[in-house]
């Protein structure tokens, strides 16, 4: 008698179920009374919540991060931010590197599918240098924080300036500066450019790092020359680089031009801070979560761009959330190859695969069904405006953290409601889908073609 194979869990689901694992651990530690500054246990789904938005680096809060919560309990929260912006996996992996258990098949195959890797060749020196890196601009970004922070706050400068830096890097957006995020420092321009700089760091991909790397490598060692530089980046890092770059300066002008006269926003501050807080708005609406003008004073079209900008996020294989820079960069050259009557998708000479395509099509169609439904949803649950619903919806799907304000009134079920979407906006709700689908059958069956009309 042949004894039935158990079902094996893919590589897929079992990152899945690592980050829900994180969530549930630190979901117990934080309810625990040396976690609150009170000293008394904290509700269990407000310490849900909180962990959500921690291991999902979100930022979302229902109860202030300065206030409530103890060095223990702010200790635990940056450790699940730290924990969620480099992968449950690789940040497991690395673990049973340095006590030196032995990296089995299995382990490889988990961290190539949790950077969206295509191959195993040099997996364990990339996972290194990703720690490495971490840990390196982290170190620069504290570094240059405490010259904000410890003039301000002293010895306790220190703390501040590393939490900060690491919840910036890892684009989770919590702070432990007090209950009104980086407002009081809209006009610090020494502080705005680090926070941008870590915020862009980590959004960007640790592929286009070590990509951008190599090829400097290359200028240095004389093997190629500088103006060939962009030319050697491969087409992944031209596309996310290119898109970056359009997003946050295109996010800034729009930004501007409709919030230059607002009194409740940029129109109280001065041009130069204007524009500083307009590039800062554009740059932290992709999934970083710190605000240094009140959210809940922007204009209907200014929430309307945040909410695109929340909703496309960051990059892949990075810290951010959102449907990532790369697929919105193949759905409009799909749209741009159709409009010019072309076959292929093309894009800096090269011909992108159709199931590229088609899988960039799927993740924005599941992602904008997923937040029109949490939107009304939430709307239901809460009573507020379609328009509030919506900016926080796309806050949590996209893994951002800003808020309008509905956050801290949640109730019970919009609380649950939003640590479903931050958790799904970090897993991606493609994933969650592709996991779990009911597969039954022979998955090559073709059918007779026919055509439908369009447009």
């Amino acid at each position: 008698m042949t004894q039935a194979k158990k079902p094996r869990l893919s590589t897929t689901q079992l990152i899945i179920l690592g980050f829900l694992a994180a969530v549930l651990v630190g979901s117990v530690l934080l309810t625990l009374p040396i976690a609150s500054a009170s000293g008394q246990m904290t509700p269990y789904l407000d310490a849900l919540f909180t962990s959500a938005t921690s291991v999902c680096v979100t930022g979302l809060t229902v109860v202030d991060t300065f206030s409530h919560w103890s060095l223990f309990g702010k200790i635990v929260i940056l450790l699940l931010i730290q924990l969620g912006g480099l992968g449950v996996i690789s940040f497991t992996t690395g673990i049973m590197v340095l006590i030196g258990r032995k990296i089995t098949l299995k382990d490889r195959l988990l961290l190539e599918s949790a950077f969206n890797l295509d191959n195993l060749s040099g997996l364990l020196r990339f996972l290194g240098k990703v720690f490495a890196g971490t840990m390196v601009v982290e170190g620069v970004g504290a570094l240059l924080s405490m010259l904000v922070f410890c003039p301000e706050y002293g010895l306790r400068g220190i703390w501040i300036s590393v939490f900060h830096s690491i919840s910036a890097f890892c684009n989770a957006g919590i702070d432990i500066i007090g209950p009104n995020s980086l407002v009081p420092y809209v006009s610090n321009v020494g502080l705005n450019l680090v926070t941008m700089a870590l915020i862009i760091l980590g959004g960007i991909g640790f592929i286009v790092w070590w990509d951008v790397l190599r090829v400097a490598g290359l200028v240095r060692q004389g093997e190629i020359r500088r103006r060939l530089f962009w030319q050697r980046l491969t087409l992944h890092t031209k596309i996310t680089l290119t898109t970056t770059a359009i997003l946050i300066v295109g996010g800034a002008l729009v930004i501007a031009l409709l919030e230059w006269n607002n009194p409740e926003t940029l129109g109280a501050l001065d041009p130069g801070t204007r524009v500083l807080a307009a590039f800062f708005q554009s740059v932290t609406t992709r999934t970083a979560g710190y605000a240094t003008v009140t959210q809940s004073g922007l204009r209907a079209g200014t929430v309307l761009v945040s909410v695109i900008l929340m909703f496309i996020g960051g990059s892949s294989v990075g810290t951010a959330g959102g449907v990532k820079t790369s697929t919105i960069a193949v759905i409009f050259l799909s749209a741009a190859s159709v409009v010019r009557g072309r076959e292929s998708v093309t894009a800096f000479r090269r011909t992108l695969p159709e199931k590229l395509v088609r899988r960039a099509s799927a993740i924005v169609a599941i992602s904008l069904a997923t937040l029109l439904g949490g939107t009304m949803l939430l709307s239901a649950f809460e009573g507020c405006s379609l328009s509030d619903a919506l900016f926080e919806m796309a806050s949590a799907l996209g893994t951002v953290g800003l808020t309008s304000g509905l956050s801290a009134d949640l109730t019970d079920p919009g609380k649950l409601l939003l640590t479903c979407g931050m958790y799904f906006g970090r897993v991606g709700p493609m994933s969650l889908a592709i996991a779990f689908a009911y597969r039954k059958g022979d998955r090559a069956t073709a059918y007779p073609e026919q055509n439908i009309t369009l447009g």
